[in-house]
């Protein structure tokens, strides 16, 4: 009785997570997001203009937070970088290593938007002397962006994807666990974005640290899933490499709140392990997939 409530609850969660991801990715979806990042952007450079004019309402000051116009810039992509993060949860349903994959997507677009963040320190007409310090964090920051992105395509080269489960009733249920922790993490990144949302606001004070928090509840999630594989696959090669994955979020969680050049290097580092255990787990897996 019990394992037939369980299996009929996995189930409509399952299908709840079908519904939402298919209406997410759906072309409809993607035109309202492209949309939504348009129109949020030119409202932005509207808001600054009023700003520099002398035009904007006292009470709207305190939001529109800069007379700069790479502020809508970093806006607009920041809230992009919201919607990437959608992504990364629906993946997490589907394939443990591209989820890891979709991280270091988003590490790589986090890190173009603090070199474009730098240009909000320029002020007009440019003088060299003040933006000296900003070009190197640019340089740096792109660069890194570039090398992840390069290393992405390798990564993505060396992904073999195999089934840890021994059978096709096990495969739906692990398929079932993913989707429902996939679930939970929307439900907490939805908390996270209307508490962050909210305090905004409310206090107009900068966005408090909206990224840093969704990867470290990323972290607990992806060590949930190492011990939720380990119900259908106890062999070391699949147990290291998922580990590993996990580890590779530490790594970013910690890059997220790292110095320019720090964060860098260490965002590198972290694509560069998960490479090496990804290569180092398609020499280790044995022929037969169902041995260990």
């Amino acid at each position: 009785m019990t394992e037939s409530i369980t299996t009929r609850l996995s189930l409509s969660l399952g299908n709840l997570f079908d519904t939402l991801e298919h209406r997410w990715t759906s072309r409809a979806t993607v035109k309202r997001l492209g949309n939504t990042l348009v129109f949020v952007f030119l409202l932005e450079l509207l808001l600054i203009e009023a700003r520099r004019q002398g035009w904007l309402p006292d009470f709207l000051i305190p939001y529109v937070k800069s007379t700069n116009y790479f502020y809508a810039v970093n806006f607009a992509f920041t809230l992009l970088l919201v919607f990437e993060v959608v992504e990364l949860v629906f993946s997490m349903a589907h394939s443990v290593a591209g989820s890891v994959g979709k991280q270091f997507e988003i590490l790589s677009l986090i890190l173009l938007r603090s070199s474009f963040k730098e240009f909000t320190h320029f002020n007009q007409p440019i003088d060299w002397q003040e933006v000296g310090e900003p070009m190197r964090h640019i340089l740096a920051e792109a660069s890194g962006a570039l090398i992840i992105f390069l290393a992405l395509g390798v990564y993505y080269r060396l992904l073999k994807h195999q089934k840890i489960t021994q059978s096709d009733e096990e495969q739906v249920k692990f398929v079932a666990a993913k989707k429902i922790l996939a679930l939970a993490m929307l439900l907490i990144y939805g908390v996270i974005a209307v508490v962050v949302s909210w305090n905004w606001l409310t206090t107009a004070s900068a966005t408090p640290l909206f990224f840093q928090t969704f990867y470290t509840v990323l972290i607990f999630a992806d060590f949930l899933l190492v011990f939720i594989s380990l119900r259908y696959s106890g062999c070391y090669h699949v147990l290291i490499r998922n580990s590993g994955f996990a580890l590779s979020t530490v790594v970013i969680r910690v890059a997220l709140t790292a110095p320019p050049y720090f964060s860098v290097g260490l965002g590198i580092c972290a694509v560069v392990f998960v490479l090496g255990i990804t290569w180092a787990y398609n020499r280790y897996v044995p022929v037969a997939p169902d041995s260990c």
